[in-house]
């Protein structure tokens, strides 16, 4: 069993659109592997937003200063597919723990003996959240993912697809939602890198570039032993 913990500050609260760094319950740019045949991975993911809405007139709970766990769990059935499952909680003072929703993911990956150049996969994930976390309360993504390893240098590119199933933005269809990760290893146990989260709007016509959501989180990953990893980053909005 591997285990993996992620920790991610949001110093200003975006992504107000459908695609909003994965709901901001799981900020994260995906690598082309799959966890190994008959592996179960256990990921903690956990987000603080130092600022974000104090009052909202959708419906759903404020965001500032609100907590967001994560538990992820994937098993890896073969060499070239695993399953995700994630249990979202959000936590607020004065509001206490609660339960936010689930998703599975599924995900595919192109086998190592195929030789090719780069990594490739492709994850769907689709799942529910409760309609006080948000206006789109069952919702779609198709993932495909990218990445390259260049001696100490390491790419991935995910240039994601999400859409509303259920809720007001189900007129928008499929809106596009590019994350990025450049990092390099340091030494054998840390890496130091730039992710990179945006949100551009819909296929059919991007939004002005003032309502468009661009984040940059600069991260330190820390590989401390075969089956256990950490994740820390801090995230800066570029728009407002």
């Amino acid at each position: 069993m591997i285990f993996r913990v992620a920790f991610a500050i949001a110093s200003i609260c975006l992504f107000a659109t459908l695609a909003r760094a994965q709901e901001n319950y799981e900020i994260q740019v995906y690598g082309s592997e799959t966890i190994p045949h008959g592996v179960t991975m256990i990921e903690l993911h956990n987000n603080f937003t130092a600022k974000g809405s104090k009052k909202t007139d959708d419906g759903t709970l404020p965001t500032n200063h609100a907590w967001h766990e994560t538990i992820e769990i994937t098993h890896g059935f073969n060499g070239w597919f695993e399953t995700g499952f994630y249990i979202f909680t959000s936590a607020r003072n004065g509001s206490g723990l609660d339960f936010v929703g689930t998703h599975i993911r599924p995900r595919f990956r192109v086998p190592p003996k195929w030789h090719w150049p780069v990594g490739v996969s492709l994850s769907q994930e689709i799942g529910y959240v409760r309609r006080k976390f948000s206006e789109d309360t069952w919702s779609w993504e198709i993932r495909p993912i990218i990445d390259k390893e260049f001696k100490r240098w390491y790419l991935a590119f995910n240039p994601a697809l999400e859409r509303s199933l259920k809720g007001r933005g189900t007129k928008r269809g499929f809106e596009f939602a590019p994350n990025f990760k450049v990092a390099y290893s340091v030494t054998k146990k840390v890496d130091a890198g730039l992710e990179y989260y945006g949100a551009l709007g819909p296929l059919s016509g991007f939004d002005p570039k003032r309502e468009q959501q661009h984040q940059i989180f600069p991260a330190i990953d820390l590989n401390v032993s075969p089956k256990w990893e950490f994740n820390f980053g801090v995230g800066v909005g570029l728009t407002r």
